[in-house]
């Protein structure tokens, strides 16, 4: 077998099916990215970066964990370290970080946005921060830039519904930038009953709705009035960020009791925290059907697990695990009770661990119905799995046990502007291996066909499913 060269245009493509696939479909299918955190008042000021460490290592906490496990003391990766001497730091782990993701990511990024087709190690790191300073200056590499350099069409970030989602309206008003930016909905601290902050943020989500939050209606009230605003500004999907998603038998009168209880100051029992959680994550899917809205589902994660690190400098900052299998009954009781009375919403079902992909694929097939392809969908392989083992566990799961057809396809989950060339590792992907598929006589070697799955995944199947307003390709 000839040896590769290294990431060479042929980068993940192991057959002549997968290739054509990729250079002649996929790479120029342009990039719809649903869900991610990056800021959208750095897109309505289109934010500049000094350096690369400023637009690559700030806020990466995907970066900043594998430096901890080189060793690097933390005032070059959380620190006030200069920016040069960080990004030395993350050159030497990068040399040993051979069959991560992050690996490739890097490299993907200097390849497409700096035009850097060498190696980033200790040895390169000044010729590789040289070039991409002088880059950074130019006119193109703003944070706008960026995105129309990247092909993108649309993206939704992540939006607190106490937001006052002032920079979206900035972006909205703005004619000269044609990228669609909208709000998602993403009410995690107004579900979240058993945190100490729990009642001060309900003074925030008063002050954003314009009313005094004082029982159980009133907040209710509050939420659908967010959401009005949030649906003004284009929004089409909330997200949730859950250990899982919980069920217990309860009644609105019996989750009012327990708001009340924890507005007086008393303590909450557990068994009122996961009642008081059902009923309000019914409440909201009955309220995203009616929008059509899509619900994103995102559990399995166990947050914060170093407490020390988490008193020192705060969340997101690389000290979150994948939680062990999530309790698929409860997330069934879930779905059947929204089912059952025709409120369903389209779902997207993500679990951090891996083992949770066949019996998500297997549910899901138990409540999909008329009006929706793929109404329930099994998320992408999410954080700890959006590398490429993990994101062939996922397609290859969901093609046994679904229609990978109508999957909605990738997404970044990312706060950085570089990051969309997760698009293109995913693409290189899936096209191997339905090129694989192909080329082995298990699916026809019919371009038409192949032709219009790689589009429908990387892009049509989302614009559909969210009902976005944009042309497919």
């Amino acid at each position: 077998m000839e040896k590769s060269e290294f990431m060479d245009e042929d980068f993940l493509l192991a057959t002549e099916t997968a290739r054509e696939l990729y250079h002649n479909c996929a790479e120029h299918v342009p990039i719809l990215d649903y869900h991610c955190h990056i800021s959208p008042r750095e897109i309505a000021e289109d934010q500049r970066f000094e350096n690369i460490a400023r637009i690559w290592l700030s806020g990466d906490h995907y970066k900043w964990r594998q430096m901890r496990s080189n060793g690097v003391n933390e005032a070059y990766i959380t620190g006030d370290a200069p920016d040069f001497e960080k990004f030395c730091q993350w050159a030497q782990t990068l040399e040993k970080a051979i069959g991560n993701p992050l690996y490739h990511w890097s490299h993907l990024e200097l390849q497409r946005y700096f035009g850097y087709h060498g190696t980033l190690g200790t040895e390169t790191a000044r010729k590789v921060w040289e070039l991409c300073r002088k880059r950074l200056l130019q006119e193109d590499m703003s944070a706008r830039g960026i995105m129309k350099a990247s092909n993108v069409t649309l993206v939704c970030t992540t939006d607190d519904p106490a937001d006052d989602l002032y920079w979206h309206e900035k972006i909205r008003q703005d004619e000269s930038f044609q990228i669609q930016v909208l709000p998602a909905f993403r009410p995690d601290r107004a579900i979240a009953i058993e945190l100490p902050d729990f009642v001060a943020y309900m003074q925030q989500l008063g002050q954003a709705a314009e009313l005094k939050i004082t029982d159980f209606a009133d907040f209710l009230d509050a939420l659908h009035k967010r959401m009005d605003v949030f649906q003004e500004l284009g929004c089409k999907a909330s997200d949730h960020g859950l250990l899982y998603v919980p069920w217990m038998e309860q009644d609105d009168d019996e989750a009012a009791k327990i708001f009340a209880a924890k507005l007086r100051g008393e303590v909450i029992s557990q068994e009122e925290v996961l009642k008081f959680k059902t009923a309000v994550l019914l409440w909201l899917g009955r309220e995203y059907e009616k929008r059509d809205w899509v619900m994103q589902l995102h559990f399995g994660v166990t947050r914060n697990n170093n407490s020390r690190m988490f008193h020192k400098i705060g969340p997101d900052t690389g000290f979150d695990g994948i939680y062990n299998q999530v309790p698929i009954t409860q997330l069934s009781k879930f779905l059947n009770a929204l089912c059952q009375d025709e409120n369903l919403p389209k779902t997207i079902l993500y679990s951090l661990n891996p083992g949770d992909n066949a019996a998500l694929a297997a549910l899901m097939g138990c409540f999909q119905e008329a009006g929706a392809l793929g109404k329930i969908q099994q998320g992408s392989a999410w954080w700890f799995n959006d590398h490429k083992h993990g994101m062939e566990e996922q397609l290859t799961t969901l093609a046994s046990l679904g229609l990978l057809g109508n999957f909605v396809g990738m997404l970044t989950d990312s706060r950085s502007f570089l990051s969309y060339t997760r698009h293109e590792y995913f693409r290189r992907i899936f096209c191997n291996l339905v090129g694989d598929w192909a080329e082995h006589g298990e699916y026809p070697s019919d371009w038409n066909l192949l032709e219009q799955l790689v589009k429908d995944v990387c892009y049509n199947n989302a614009v559909r499913y969210f009902g976005f307003a944009l042309e497919c390709v």
